[in-house]
C-alpha cells in the first residue's frame, strides 16, 4: 500500500527540523525489537510473560527456550540504528525482520513509514511487507510492532520541551487517513521550534478535521504543559482562531503572518499571464524599509492599472496588514527566517 501523502509528509519534516529522522529511527528501532521479540514468540510458541504455555511447549519442542540477546547495528535511510536479536537455545531462530548477516534496512524503511501513517488494518499491513519485503507475518507480530510504534510516537508527542523559543512556526498539510473503513482528508498541522542555536526541532503533530479557536486553544495549551513558558513570534498562515490563543497563552508574542502565503494569497486572483508583473509590485512592498514605505508601496499598487484590474489583490494584503508590519521592524537577516513557515 503506498502512502504519498505521508511520504510528502515525512520529506518536509525530514527537511524542515533536525528532530526529524531522530524521531523515526527511534520508531524503526522500537519497531524492529518489538518485532524481533514477536518473531521469537512464534518461533517458541509461547511469549515471554506466559509461564502456563511456556510449561506446556517447551518440553515439546525439547525444552528450547530464550538464551539471552545480542545487539548489532544496521543501516538505514535514516542513519545507524541499534537493535537486539533474541537468541534460543537450540539456535534453531533465524529471524526475518533482520535476518543473519544483514546489514541495511532498506526495505524497512519503507515499512516504518508505512506503519507510521497509521490507520491501516493488520491485513493491509500484512499485505504491505508481503509485496515490500516478501515476508510472511502473522497478524499477532504486526500488532506488536504497531504497538511499539505508537508507544514510541506518544513518547515522542508527550515529551518535555524548552522554556524559551525565539520562534515558532505552525502550518499544515493535508493528508489521507483510514477512519474505519475509509480513507477521509484531514489537516496535520506541525509546530517547529527554533532554538536559541538557531536550530529546528518538531514540537508536534495534529491531526483536526477542521481548525478554529478551541483546536488552537487547545494546541497552545499542550505546548504550554509540555514547558514552553514563552515564545517571542509565532509565524503562520493566518489560521483561524490561532492569533486569539497564542495572545492567551503567551500574552507577550507576537503573531506574525507568512509572507509567502500572503504573496499566494494575492495571485489567486490574478491570472496567470499577470502573476510575475503583480509579484513584482507586491515586492516592494515586503521588502520595505518600514511601515510607512510599505503602505506608500500598497497604495501605489493599488492606484496602478493591475491594482485596479486586482482589487481583491490588494484587498488580501489590506485585511492581514496588522498581522503583517511586525515583519517590517526586524533586519534583513532576520526577515528570510521568517519569510515563510
Amino acid at each position: 500500500m503506498e502512502n504519498p501523502e505521508l511520504a510528502s509528509l515525512i520529506s518536509e519534516l525530514s527537511t524542515s527540523a533536525d528532530d526529524a529522522s531522530d524521531l523515526v529511527k527511534g520508531l524503526l528501532q522500537a519497531s524492529i525489537n518489538a518485532g524481533l521479540q514477536a518473531e521469537m514468540d512464534a518461533h517458541l510458541g509461547y511469549s515471554h510473560s506466559d509461564r502456563k504455555s511456556k510449561a506446556q511447549v517447551e518440553p515439546v519442542h525439547g525444552g528450547n527456550h530464550r538464551n539471552g540477546s545480542y545487539t548489532k547495528t544496521v543501516n538505514s535511510g535514516y542513519g545507524a540504528v541499534e537493535v537486539t536479536v533474541p537468541r534460543d537455545r537450540a539456535g534453531t531462530f533465524t529471524p526475518k525482520m533482520v535476518p543473519k548477516g544483514a546489514r541495511r534496512l532498506t526495505e524497512l524503511d519503507d515499512m516504518i513509514v508505512s506503519l507510521y501513517a497509521g490507520g491501516m488494518t493488520v491485513r493491509d499491513i500484512q499485505h504491505h511487507l508481503a509485496t515490500t519485503l516478501g515476508v510472511d507475518m502473522s497478524p499477532d507480530t504486526i500488532s506488536t510492532i504497531t504497538d511499539a510504534v505508537l508507544d514510541e510516537v506518544m513518547i515522542w508527542q508527550n515529551r518535555q520541551l524548552d522554556e524559551f523559543y525565539p520562534v515558532i512556526f505552525l502550518d499544515a498539510l493535508r493528508v489521507k487517513i483510514r477512519d474505519g473503513h475509509r480513507v477521509v482528508n484531514k489537516a496535520c498541522y506541525m509546530a517547529v521550534g527554533v532554538d536559541m542555536d538557531g536550530i529546528k526541532h518538531i514540537l508536534g503533530l495534529w491531526i483536526a478535521d477542521n481548525e478554529g479557536a478551541a483546536f488552537w486553544a487547545s494546541v497552545c495549551a499542550d505546548l504550554a504543559n509540555r514547558g514552553v513558558q514563552d515564545v517571542f513570534i509565532v509565524c503562520c498562515d493566518g489560521l483561524k482562531g490561532l492569533p486569539e490563543a497564542v495572545e492567551a497563552t503567551w500574552p507577550n508574542s507576537m503573531v506574525q503572518t507568512c509572507i509567502v502565503h500572503l504573496i499566494r494569497a494575492a495571485n489567486r486572483w490574478v491570472s496567470h499571464q499577470d502573476r510575475k508583473s503583480v509579484s513584482r509590485a507586491l515586492r516592494e512592498v515586503y521588502t520595505a524599509a518600514n511601515e510607512d514605505t510599505a503602505r506608500d508601496a500598497l497604495d501605489a499598487f493599488e492606484a496602478s492599472e493591475l491594482g485596479q484590474k486586482y482589487p481583491q489583490s490588494v484587498k488580501v494584503w489590506r485585511d492581514a496588514w496588522d498581522r503583517f508590519v511586525p515583519f517590517l521592524q526586524f533586519p534583513p537577516a532576520a526577515r528570510r527566517v521568517l519569510y515563510t513557515t
